[in-house]
């Protein structure tokens, strides 16, 4: 049978919190069955458990490759083959690279968008077991047919900041964003599943791309807000989201690869300590990340790099809805 909403999107976040670098939201999209959207809700089980579930769990700073192998077999499934992380981000990018690189001065550019050096770090190996894994999937009624990140770079989050808004404001704007332009892809209404931004349980006044737009509330509690949209679908904010539904876990496994990749280079771009060690950050509030902004200070200012495009601002406190 099947289901009276045959799309279905998982959406995360990665990097609400940190020092530097972006914030990166990402969903993925899937045809289910009846059977497979139930599926999809639950965690995953056996074996792919082991390869799907809470991104924190399964992956940290510097060891990102399992995102890295769910993103190259999404993106051959779709029919791509980027040779480089920078042709898979590229087939990722929700907004594009010209429009994230616009608002970068030429001479700052690099500092996030330079792709020397870069490699795949994931075993073809690996790439072929989340291949078989989404063939399983398929098998059991979910369809997976494409993942989509977006990218608000430390720049447009100090703008926004100075706007009024909030980084959890960034953050649902952009989860909202993801979710028309996929449900746009998939040409039907769709079931939306996003992590819970913030401590926010009720999202309609502070909706942005879906603001005005007629919605009626199913319901809003501290684990699950819900919010039906004629002709769009369902939009549901669940909290521990990235643990208990299969298409979040797999989003934020991939946020979490186009994160790190992103943040490794802005710490390429400072090359090497004075001794001649790399650097390394992770870009959260953490003693390396810090020493890391006080070791390229020099640096930073002999290059003439904003500060705003270095390190976020202050986060304002947040009002909870």
């Amino acid at each position: 049978m099947a289901p009276s909403i045959p799309h279905r999107i998982g959406v995360d976040e990665n990097g609400l919190g940190p020092r530097l670098g972006p914030l990166v939201v990402t969903g993925v999209l899937a045809r289910v069955t009846e059977a497979g959207a139930a599926r999809a809700g639950r965690a995953a089980r056996g074996n792919l458990a082991e390869r799907l579930g809470d991104s924190k769990a399964l992956v940290a700073h510097g060891n990102v490759a399992l995102g890295e192998a769910w993103a190259r077999a999404i993106a051959a499934r779709a029919g791509a083959a980027p040779a480089t992380p920078g042709e898979l981000f590229a087939t990722l990018t929700h907004e594009g690279l010209a429009v994230l690189q616009r608002p970068c001065p030429r001479h700052v550019s690099p500092q996030c968008w330079g792709e020397a050096g870069e490699a795949f770090e994931t075993s073809d190996a690996e790439v072929a077991t989340a291949a078989r894994d989404l063939d399983r999937l398929a098998g059991q009624g979910i369809d997976v047919r494409a993942a989509r990140t977006s990218v608000t770079c430390t720049e447009r989050l100090n703008l926004a900041r100075a706007a009024g808004l909030s980084r959890f404001d960034v953050d649902l704007h952009a989860m909202e964003s993801l979710v028309l332009a996929l449900a746009e892809r998939a040409g039907t209404e769709v079931e939306a599943i996003c992590g819970k931004v913030g401590g926010y349980t009720k999202y309609g006044p502070a909706f942005g791309p879906l603001a005005g737009r007629l919605h009626a509330v199913e319901q809003e509690h501290k684990a699950l807000s819900s919010y039906r949209f004629p002709g769009l679908g369902v939009l549901s904010f669940a909290q521990d989201a990235d643990a208990n539904d299969l298409l979040v876990a797999m989003a934020s496994l991939v946020g979490k690869w186009v994160r790190e990749l992103l943040m490794a280079r802005i710490v390429r771009f400072y090359g090497a300590r004075a001794d001649g060690t790399p650097h390394a950050a992770s870009g959260y509030h953490d003693p390396v990340t810090s020493a890391f902004v006080d070791a390229t200070l020099v640096t930073r200012q002999a290059r003439e790099v904003p500060d705003g495009c270095f390190e976020r601002a202050a986060a304002a406190p947040t009002r909870k809805r």
